[in-house]
């Protein structure tokens, strides 16, 4: 047992705010709806995001904010209704399943995880374009998910921020 610091990796994090996870929330729906130069390169922040919190926080974020999430994106995209809605609840259904085995590995080896959830994500959105008569878009639709595997050590470290800010010590308790 460490009485001193602990290590960041050892740290007790702080509960979640709901503020947190909606102000994350509505930066990467904000994100998404950006006007990219080019969209296969660039992850989708809002199943990013939503994969953060419905690993981490499975009990708070579920099935209803990812079917909620997509549609706000196929809403704001102007693309088929219930597209997104689709893939993101089964991305928070598959997240939340493999929360706990996922939180077992090292950062980058959750992004490995991270990388088969968005792409399978990825994957049941093409799938409904192309129910619904769409064209094939390529092989280029695999790059975006694995550039938001990448960022996701980054996503992490800076979505726990908040609850790994020090809680207010009291200098006279005993311990």
């Amino acid at each position: 047992m460490l009485l001193g610091n602990p290590t960041s990796a050892q740290a007790i994090l702080l509960p979640v705010r709901a503020g947190t996870i909606l102000a994350s929330l509505a930066v990467a729906l904000l994100l998404n709806f950006l006007p990219w130069k080019n969209v296969l390169l660039v992850p989708d922040f809002v199943a990013l995001v939503l994969a953060f919190w419905c690993v981490h926080q499975p009990r708070l974020v579920g099935l209803g904010a990812g079917w909620l999430l997509g549609l706000l994106i196929d809403v704001g995209n102007g693309v088929l209704l219930g597209q997104h809605a689709l893939a993101y609840s089964l991305l928070a259904f598959v997240a939340i399943t493999l929360s706990r085995r996922i939180l077992w590995f090292a950062l980058w080896s959750q992004a490995l995880h991270v990388a088969a959830l968005l792409l399978f994500t990825q994957g049941v959105s093409a799938l409904v374009r192309l129910a619904a008569g769409a064209e094939f878009p390529g092989w280029g639709i695999v790059v975006g998910p694995l550039i938001g595997a990448m960022l996701w050590p980054l996503v992490s470290l800076v979505l726990l921020l908040p609850q790994r800010m020090p809680a207010d010590v009291d200098e006279t308790r005993a311990l």
